[in-house]
């Protein structure tokens, strides 16, 4: 929602206004997609809090499988992500190593 101001932007590597005014419908469903997946975790994990654990477990996996596959399309699309990357696959991912080994 704040993707036009220059501060916000620039984080994307956009140098002007009229590049952000042409990337902003994507950057506005981008966001609407990572808010999804927060909700989907969020859910799952009232569901494992209200005692449905298998059904939050597997909420919560797909939610973070699907960020982690997310990150592997944002690396191969390019090297030079590799930070994004790393920081958008490293949390989903521990939390599936704690899923599969707890």
């Amino acid at each position: 929602m704040l993707f036009e101001r220059p501060t916000v932007f620039a984080r994307f590597g956009l140098r002007s206004a009229d590049e952000a005014a042409l990337i902003r419908p994507m950057a506005f469903n981008q966001g609407f997609y990572n808010l999804f997946l927060a909700v989907g975790i969020a859910v799952g994990l009232g569901l494992v809090a209200a005692g449905q654990q298998p059904a939050g477990e597997a909420i919560v996996a797909f939610a973070c499988a699907s960020m982690v596959g997310a990150a592997s399309v944002l690396l191969a699309t390019n090297r030079r992500f590799l930070t994004a990357a790393l920081l958008q696959a490293g949390p989903p991912l521990v939390a599936l190593v704690a899923l599969i080994l707890g």
